[in-house]
């Protein structure tokens, strides 16, 4: 195949690299950072430049960039899209992308279909992206009434070949829901527990715990800014949700209610236990 990746940072430089580390496929690359584009073709991550003939000819195109910037994309280049071409983007969030990137290919008449990497770090940029950041990872796709199975048997190849363990299926308002939850919440917990004075004061008092709770706080503010705010009626849901909870062990501690307090960590405990994961 010949595939067009837009944007090479962590998440479309991890993907150019898997497919040429794994695959014979094509890759031609876009990225307004010039030295991006360049480390690209010295690393052999891509084959050369996305250019509008290049385009023209590519079976699948992902899109890698933030939401608006995809949207805008592919409004600006849907023309120069082939009708046999399948797009796929790479949005954390999927309603705001989905719901406007569809009509756009239904009028063109590619196909198209959302999805979302579960893979990361945090730190960004093509310089960390790797041909491994996929292996053992879940893919999200959101498929509508345009989706054939034809399109997810090659999708579910393509992914599968560059390391992805499995794919998962969904629609943009569950992931969008269930997103707000195990990741921007995550986020933004790590962002305000590091704001702490005590943050400056922790050296040789931090073990894994520390380590864990501030990791993705090391976030590229505008582009979580804009995940979050696209997501904001869920997240403040789950931020609601969280505080609440809180101000439960906030009482508990208060009032030296060592009987409450050990019912609430037992309780999550328990809860930890029955949803699994590491």
């Amino acid at each position: 195949m010949n595939i067009g990746i837009i944007g090479l940072g962590l998440i479309g430089g991890s993907m150019a690299k898997s497919v040429k580390a794994r695959t014979a496929h094509m890759v031609w690359g876009l990225d307004t950072d010039p030295e991006t584009m360049t480390l690209a073709r010295l690393c052999g991550a891509v084959d050369g430049t996305l250019t509008d003939e290049k385009l023209s000819q590519c079976d699948l195109i992902l899109a890698a960039v933030r939401p608006g910037a995809a949207v805008e994309w592919v409004e600006t280049n849907a023309e120069k899209i082939a009708k046999s071409a399948i797009v796929v983007d790479l949005c954390g969030v999927k309603r705001s992308v989905v719901g406007r990137i569809a009509p756009i290919a239904e009028k063109h008449g590619f196909a198209y279909i959302g999805g979302h990497p579960m893979a990361g770090l945090e730190r960004g940029g093509f310089v960390n992206s790797s041909d491994r950041l996929y292996d053992g990872a879940s893919m999200i796709l959101t498929p509508d009434r345009r989706t054939d199975i034809q399109l997810l048997e090659t999708l579910k190849a393509f992914f599968l070949d560059i390391g992805f363990a499995s794919l998962t299926f969904s629609d943009p308002d569950e992931h969008d829901r269930i997103i707000a939850y195990t990741s921007q919440l995550a986020h933004i917990s790590s962002s305000a527990y590091v704001k702490s004075p005590e943050a400056q004061k922790r050296r040789g008092f931090s073990a894994g715990s520390f380590r864990d709770m501030t990791r993705v706080a090391r976030m590229d503010e505008s582009m979580w800014t804009e995940l979050f705010l696209d997501n904001a009626d869920y997240l403040t849901e789950e931020l609601d949700i969280l505080i609440g909870h809180l101000n439960e062990y906030l009482g508990a501690l208060q009032n030296r209610d060592a009987a409450k307090l050990r019912s609430l960590l037992k309780e999550g405990r328990d809860l930890k236990a029955s949803v699994g994961g590491s």
